[in-house]
């Protein structure tokens, strides 16, 4: 067998892994759903790589407004690497306690909303911090991690808690501890990692499974299109309309954030 095939047959068991949790994600999106229909928003967050997960949920092709992308560049900025904004800063400041405490003071948070958290090993301290918060605020926490790899990993946290422990429900991307897949004669380290494979799968069938509960419920949603599927007038109405509804509801995220007699946790 070839690498190439190696990886493929590898990725081939993290498609069967997520088939498996088909009923947790119709949970998962049935609380997503909810959340938009409430006129609410599902707070999506990742920080270093699991950024790529929070922006195939929203704003692409196939994607509709909802979604809340908490992307903080001070964690997920990789192109250059090393030096100013370089990855060891990223790495550093992704188990700095109290950065997500600082994040979602920018947000007017609900228990109405629903948060969903990206961290393949589940244990760097900001996005685990970031699911603590959300369920202080009554929220709903889905976690997207590698199950085999958070388990075999040691949480950051002094109490040695991970994002599976402020979780209401978790999801699985199906890659391996480590996550890299293969393995070649000669090289003592597995090379080509497969939970982007198996996060970008569940991701899309939260996101498939919460627009037929939208328009089952009556609100079919504005699906960012391309000409090519829909023509150039009804895929510019599309774009607008989605840019639109984002605007509207993530205005609401910041129209009483810091108001003593609205917020008491964030105002102190």
């Amino acid at each position: 067998m070839s690498v190439i095939q190696e990886y493929l047959e590898k990725c081939k068991s993290i498609l069967e892994t997520v088939q498996a949790q088909e009923s947790q994600i119709a949970i998962a999106a049935s609380w997503f759903a909810q959340s938009i229909l409430a006129g609410r928003m599902v707070h999506v967050f990742g920080s270093g790589h699991s950024r790529i997960m929070v922006e195939e949920m929203w704003p692409r092709y196939g994607s509709f407004a909802g979604f809340n992308p908490i992307v903080e560049l001070s964690l997920t900025f990789h192109n250059l690497v090393v030096g100013a904004n370089g990855q060891r800063q990223a790495m550093f400041l992704e188990n700095v306690p109290g950065f997500a405490d600082r994040i979602l003071r920018n947000f007017d948070l609900s228990a109405q909303d629903t948060a969903l958290v990206i961290s393949s090993s589940g244990t760097n301290i900001v996005p685990v911090e970031m699911a603590e918060i959300f369920q202080q605020k009554g929220i709903k926490v889905v976690a997207l991690v590698t199950s085999l790899h958070s388990e075999a990993s040691t949480s950051k946290r002094a109490d040695g808690k991970k994002l599976t422990d402020f979780a209401d429900l978790i999801l699985d991307t199906g890659a391996p501890v480590g996550d890299a897949m293969v393995h070649i004669p000669a090289l003592d380290t597995p090379v080509a990692p497969g939970s982007t494979v198996g996060g970008a799968t569940v991701i899309n069938c939260l996101k498939a499974e919460t627009a037929r509960l939208l328009t089952e419920a009556g609100q079919p949603p504005k699906v960012l299109s391309a000409t090519a599927v829909v023509g150039p007038q009804r895929a510019v109405e599309l774009f607008e309309g989605a840019y639109d509804e984002h605007a509207h509801r993530i205005a609401k995220m910041y129209q009483k954030v810091g108001i003593p007699s609205y917020v008491s946790d964030y105002a102190e």
